[in-house]
């Protein structure tokens, strides 16, 4: 296909002779927001005047919602008609194909539907059609009874000419290693490709891709942003399943809690919910998310704004994928304000339980439902790993710049604490890695709950183009916390607590050397490296401008054992497993009903260890723990514990 630069302005002659169908003549969000995908709705191809950005220091979703649009066009949307297919995003899981194909704005004579084609042999067959969608110009193809074993070439049409094509990748499962880049902040201040970054992922062949939210920054114009998006990364999505989830910016917000879908209606959105209409927020998320598996619960939130939390299995890791943003509780007009604004606290004097209030939730009970659910099925799942926007914690000092001091953010989610515990537990239940974005700062630790180090590591990736908004992590003593990483060539690593009181032990940081020169500003990506054969994970952390080095800190190889980092005190008998090479154990403390953990063990003994004297009930089964039970086991020193013998 032949590629054209994407960074030239929108051709400026009208096509006279073309009449818009009704229903495309007018602002498609209503009159409220006339701004709203302007570049890419009406009659996008005819000249328009060009209007300055407004100023809109505070936020507010009305006063920008009635501009005139951005300055000047995003990308070249007028392209030639054999190019209108920009490019596409794929799934599978569990027999279903699900294709997203996002197109370049089409004209009024040509026809809205594409057509999804899999190569099978040396003929192209004909699988799906979808209508072009308006506003938004995005086609979705679902194909039942898709084979995962076997690899085949894709190719999205349009008309006669015009062609994406890919590879949809057989699940790698045999592989003993599973790679996913995680990504996240891809700034609209860089112009233009992102060839660094794509042309080292086509060379280190990632399984899966994990876009973590902030695809684009362009707040009222989606869809332009989404095709800039596209034409980035499409040369590496095109062959390789990809994980994208919209996070604020996506939606138009600087700052997003959603609180179940109400509306905000104040400067910087922080009462909770969307600032923009549900349409808008729907089609931002059909057009990042709907070729992600099937919600495993699809009641929309509150006003029909849809849901698209689930599960995806690749290779035999198995990814739980959040909307940490969706029903968090916004913070106006809930906690006691204790800064400039509802969201930052900058007095080191306040008492953090005085904003951990009762009735807050940070995912909400139906994502905590579908997180309790998920720990303890283990069907075609060897390791696990939870992925959402942000990170579970408040791991940065500086925001916006070196001289701006702030004590914590509660739009990270170490806000509210409860919940936050929460959620930890669940991943830790199932000793699950985690991996986000979001900060703008690449950082690798160890989540604490009750003590430091005990529950699971987490990777935020850095910006993929940090030119909005870095941060640092530089503690205010300029000292290490105690159990600092050995060795470690960064001067402030170990155990510290967030400004929220949360614990975590730093393991590596990527602070900017210089935000305003570009080389220099922390720029890159991450890449987990799940190692199936010795259940451990690689972290590494990738510059954009990298020489071939990693970020100083980085690569990180940790156990996923070491997720759940609670100290045994106690063991239970051993389990002897016949039928099962590796099966699961659940383990319930019997005093209140906790499950302490469900795992896939690694061979058919397993003993397992509990944190408290008591008896406990272990559950066992092939994928779930579903097959054998034993009541009323006592915890005894390891030695004294016996054995017991099950079958399945």
């Amino acid at each position: 296909m032949k590629r054209r630069s994407f960074l030239k302005s929108v051709p400026t002659v009208a096509v006279a002779s073309q009449i818009l169908p009704a229903q495309d003549a007018k602002p498609p969000f209503g009159a409220e927001f006339p701004s709203l995908d302007s570049q890419t709705t009406g009659t996008w191809w005819a000249p328009r005047a060009v209007a300055a950005p407004k100023a809109n220091p505070g936020g507010k979703g009305k006063a920008k919602g009635k501009g005139k649009g951005n300055a000047g066009p995003i990308v070249d949307l007028n392209v030639p008609r054999d190019q209108v297919v920009c490019f596409a995003i794929y799934t599978h899981e569990r027999g279903v194909l699900k294709v997203s194909a996002q197109l370049f704005p089409l004209k009024p004579a040509e026809a809205r539907e594409a057509r999804l084609e899999i190569k099978r042999g040396d003929a192209w067959q004909e699988v799906a059609r979808a209508e072009v969608l308006y506003p938004g110009w995005d086609a979705h193809f679902r194909v039942e009874g898709w084979d995962n074993t076997q690899t085949a070439p894709y190719r999205v049409r349009h008309g006669e000419k015009a062609m994406f094509e890919g590879t949809i990748r057989r699940d790698p499962i045999e592989k003993d290693e599973i790679v996913i880049a995680n990504m996240s902040c891809n700034s609209a201040r860089t112009k233009g490709g992102r060839p660094e970054i794509v042309n080292r992922l086509l060379q280190q062949d990632p399984d899966l891709l994990f876009f973590a939210g902030d695809q684009t920054y362009h707040h009222t114009e989606h869809t332009a942003g989404w095709i800039e998006f596209g034409l980035q990364f499409r040369d590496v999505m095109r062959d390789r399943p990809t994980i994208c989830i919209p996070d604020d910016h996506d939606v138009g917000h600087g700052n997003l809690w959603g609180e179940n879908g109400k509306r905000s209606t104040i400067p910087g959105d922080a009462d909770g919910g969307y600032r923009y209409p549900v349409e808008y927020v729907n089609q931002v998320q059909r057009q990042q998310s709907w070729h992600l598996p099937d919600a495993v619960d699809p009641a929309p939130a509150d006003r029909g704004i849809t849901v698209y939390f689930t599960r995806m299995r690749v290779g035999g890791i198995d990814f739980a994928i959040l909307e940490d943003r969706k029903f968090k509780s916004g913070p106006a007009g809930k906690i006691p304000q204790m800064g400039p604004r509802p969201d930052h606290i900058n007095d080191e004097k306040y008492d953090p339980k005085a904003i951990d209030l009762p009735g807050l939730q940070l995912l909400g009970e139906r994502q905590m439902k579908f997180m309790r659910d998920w720990t303890q099925d283990w069907s075609g799942a060897q390791l696990k790993c939870v992925l959402s926007a942000t990170a579970f914690c408040g791991a940065v000092h500086l925001h916006g710049s070196p001289d701006n001091r702030l004590l914590a953010d509660l739009d990270c989610n170490g806000w509210p604490q409860t919940g936050r515990n929460e959620a930890l537990r669940e991943i830790r239940r199932a000793r699950a890695t985690h991996l986000c974005g979001d900060q703008h700062l690449a950082v690798t630790l160890k989540h604490g709950i009750d003590e430091f180090g005990d529950g699971p590591y987490g990777f935020t990736s850095p910006a993929l183009v940090n030119t909005i908004y870095g941060r640092w992590w530089h503690p205010k003593d300029e000292k290490p916390g105690p159990n600092a990483v050995a060795g470690s060539p960064l001067p402030w690593t170990g155990d510290f607590k967030d400004g929220l009181g949360n614990r975590m032990s730093i393991m590596a940081y990527a602070n900017p050397e210089d935000i305003q020169d570009e080389k220099k500003r922390a720029d890159g990506y991450g890449l987990a490296r799940f190692n199936k054969k010795t259940g451990q994970v690689t972290f590494e952390c990738w510059p954009r401008f990298s020489d071939g080095s990693q970020f100083p800190g980085w690569p990180i190889t940790v156990n996923t054992d070491d997720n759940d980092g609670r100290k045994p005190t106690a063991w239970l008998p051993e389990i002897i497993v016949e039928g099962a090479e590796r099966p699961v154990i659940q383990v319930i403390a019997e005093s209140n009903g906790e499950v302490l953990y469900t795992i896939r063990a690694k061979s058919s003994r397993f003993q397992p260890p509990v944190y408290a004297e008591g008896s406990y009930t272990v559950k066992i089964g092939k994928d779930k723990p579903d097959a054998q039970t034993l009541a009323g086991l006592k915890a005894t020193d390891k030695a004294k514990a016996g054995s017991k013998t099950v079958k399945v």
